[in-house]
């Protein structure tokens, strides 16, 4: 994150506002015994100051801090990952509060500082960012921040929680590979996400060196959502020849291909096979149940966490990114060729 200036002391406050240090000490933990005016002066050069509370694992486990969390959508992805968060939250002692990220600033401190004054003393998001902007204000107000699998990598340093997405891609196409399949299809997420080109790069990697040539037009990028594979889907299998097999980067978008293949009298898996990535719920609501990569997304959620709670306790990290390890999970969407 980016460097921050020095940080704001109560003696510092104290000074500005004319009173003693035990007086903003006790503004900040919510005594009485201080003059409404005083306590009115005190809490604005607080917030002047960007004064932030200095946390310990002690006040981070005994209920009175909290962690927020941003989250872009709700879907069956970031519920798993918010599961294990909060799960995690629990074991620790520390509440965790999900929120949408309207309310993420472009920039300044004031909106940061709430979320200080609020009792939060770390950040989660799992979210399309965040952008610079929002990573220099809340390293003003010295709020740590754990990014989970970012669509697009912020273009400055911060510690993020992953998958191995390219081993993913690569065990999936394997797999279909293995089945005889040498007309595969990828629908994909955004072009720029860095997890969509991880998870395709896997993919490409797999098929040449099986030796197979992958025509432009079976290389799909869209969202990770129902309606993208539906789009997306229709789009491959309306080609001539058309795949016989797909491999989709998300368990919706994976779901979508499968009904636009029905949409066309296609079988699942006999005429067609699919593969997806998270193995979230739905893979086994679907009939037949999808075959797909496994994120631990609860283990990542989890892991977010206490790396959070690590750097709001001042704790130094190993590494600045984790990846966990990815699982091909072989149900019935797939078949031999």
């Amino acid at each position: 994150m980016p460097s921050s200036p020095r940080r704001t002391t109560l003696a510092t406050v104290a000074a500005s506002a004319g009173v003693s240090v035990a007086t903003v000490s006790k503004v900040l933990n919510g005594r009485r015994e201080v003059a409404p005016d005083t306590r009115t002066l005190v809490q604005s050069l607080l917030l002047e100051h960007g004064y932030v509370p200095r946390s310990s694992p002690r006040d981070l486990a005994d209920g009175s801090a909290t962690v927020e969390m941003w989250v872009d959508e709700m879907c069956a992805y970031s519920t798993e990952i918010i599961k294990g968060t909060i799960d995690a939250g629990a074991e620790s002692g520390v509440a965790v509060v999900v929120s949408g990220t309207k309310g993420m600033a472009g920039g300044g401190t004031s909106w940061a500082r709430d979320l200080v004054a609020a009792g939060r003393r770390a950040m989660i998001t799992l979210t399309n960012g965040p952008t610079k902007a929002q990573l220099a204000a809340l390293s003003r107000v010295r709020l740590p921040v754990v990014v989970i699998d970012p669509l697009n990598l912020p273009d400055a340093p911060v510690t993020s929680v992953g998958c191995t997405n390219f081993a993913g891609g690569l065990s999936a196409t394997q797999h279909l590979l293995a089945l005889g399949h040498r007309r595969i299809a990828y629908l994909g997420g955004p072009a720029t996400a860095a997890v969509n080109q991880a998870r395709m790069h896997g993919f490409r990697a797999a098929m040449e060196a099986a030796g197979v040539p992958v025509p432009p037009e079976y290389v799909r990028t869209a969202g990770f959502c129902y309606p993208h594979g539906v789009q997306e889907g229709a789009a491959v299998l309306d080609l001539r020849p058309a795949p016989t097999a797909i491999f989709a980067a998300g368990d919706e978008s994976a779901l979508g291909a499968i009904q636009a293949a029905r949409a066309r009298g296609l079988r699942v898996p006999e005429d067609l096979s699919v593969v997806g990535f998270d193995d979230t719920e739905i893979a086994t609501m679907t009939s037949p149940q999808l075959t797909t990569v496994r994120q631990p997304l609860r283990e990542m959620g989890a892991v977010a966490l206490r790396t959070a709670l690590r750097l709001a306790a001042g704790e130094k990290i190993d590494s600045r990114h984790v990846e966990l390890a990815t699982e091909l999970v072989i149900r019935g969407s797939t078949l031999a060729a």
